[in-house]
């Protein structure tokens, strides 16, 4: 690996020194003041490690490495200065979040030291985070595709959901959207131990004894709790337990959280999920949303007017032209513009369903069996 070192100081001399002590040892790129640094940062990066002094003009060292906190928050930060005292250090520390705090005059070999010991630092840092993801996201998608093939139509709501999600996400100010789309997909996985029968019967408005109630109404504590098993999903855990709690905090769970308390993820999922269950209905948005601003405490009203500035100016994809196929040219990535049925009539996979492989194999099957009416419309 060929980490990048970025040297920032006032004085030209001092970078100098940085190039022509470090260039063997390191790949070094040097900076004279904040704003320079930050600009190469944006435009050069990633650094695995940036040295900044701290007494410089405009930027100070601990503002700049604030900054870059924000800014590059893997790059490992070292603050080097003349001035030692304790002051200095605390602020840089907390202020600055720094891996090391270097005194001048230092020495090439101490500097040299500090460096190799925050590039260590760095790989540590990006290889959990490579590995986080690709853990995390082979997990969900594994999740995901089990559903897809169980119970299409749930799989196809939850597309629909993650989608509504990322779309809010920036009306609310939410810059972190894994969790809300991973919520969003796996909301519904407690539904695998639900017997497809009693699944029927509530979407056919069938009524349920009290077995099958209770049963309906633990699947939100069931998908909470087969996510809190894998790590780092503790997070969308919390949120899929409270996905069904009302805004003023009646609802299940039955605990004192309410309001801004509860997960703003969860907040969302509470109102997205009534709101695509009407538009899958058919129901206009505009009124939809006019409904749901008449259940008094049940959603953030936050939430409802961050919808209404983003989902009534968006067309879902029930609304938008597309092309028709056959079942045998279907294709991963493509979404269904229409409900996906056999020839007698079985709904196999829900309008809005983004085609996958699993999905498209389950699709293969029921075909050789009992057919699939065709064309199918679908956008890509």
């Amino acid at each position: 690996m060929n980490e990048k070192v970025l040297c920032v100081d006032d004085d030209p001399n001092v970078v100098a020194g940085f190039q022509r002590n470090l260039r063997r040892r390191f790949t070094i790129d040097t900076a004279l003041n904040g704003n320079d640094c930050l600009r190469m940062v944006e435009t050069k990066g990633p650094y695995a490690v940036v040295v900044a002094d701290m007494n410089m003009p405009g930027i100070n060292g601990v503002e700049l490495l604030a900054r870059l906190h924000q800014l590059a928050p893997d790059t490992i930060r070292i603050m080097l200065t003349g001035n030692a005292d304790q002051h200095t250090a605390m602020e840089a520390v907390n202020h600055g979040q720094i891996f090391r705090f270097l005194t001048k005059p230092c020495t090439t070999d101490a500097l040299g030291q500090a460096l190799e010991a925050g590039i260590k630092q760095y790989r540590l840092v990006t290889a959990e985070k490579e590995l986080l993801e690709k853990t995390l996201g082979g997990s969900i998608q594994v999740l995901t595709e089990i559903l897809s093939l169980v119970e299409p139509q749930f799989f196809g709501r939850a597309q629909m959901l993650r989608d509504y999600m990322r779309l809010l996400a920036p009306a609310l100010k939410i810059e972190e959207v894994w969790e809300l789309e991973a919520a969003a997909m796996l909301a519904q996985i407690g539904f695998v131990t639900i017997p497809a029968e009693i699944i029927q019967k509530e979407r056919q408005g069938i009524p349920l004894n009290e077995t099958e109630k209770i049963m309906l109404g633990r699947v939100q504590e069931i998908s909470s709790k087969l996510l809190e098993k894998i790590p780092r999903l503790e997070g969308v855990s919390k949120i899929i337990r409270y996905q069904n709690k009302n805004y003023d905090g009646t609802g299940a769970p039955y605990d004192p959280v309410s309001g801004d308390a509860l997960p703003i993820a969860a907040r969302m999922l509470r109102m997205l999920s009534d709101f695509v269950k009407k538009e899958i209905q058919g129901t206009p948005r505009s009124e939809i949303l006019q409904e749901l601003r008449g259940r008094k405490g049940a959603y953030d009203p936050k939430v409802l007017d961050a919808a209404a500035a983003t989902l009534l100016n968006d067309n879902s994809p029930a609304t938008k032209t597309g092309q028709s196929v056959l079942a045998k040219d279907l294709c991963v990535g493509q979404v269904l513009l229409s409900g996906l049925m056999t020839n007698d009539d079985v709904l196999i996979v829900p309008a809005g369903t983004i085609i996958s492989e699993s999905l498209l194999e389950k699709v293969e099957n029921f075909s050789a069996l009992a057919g699939i009416k065709e064309p199918i419309y679908v956008k890509r």
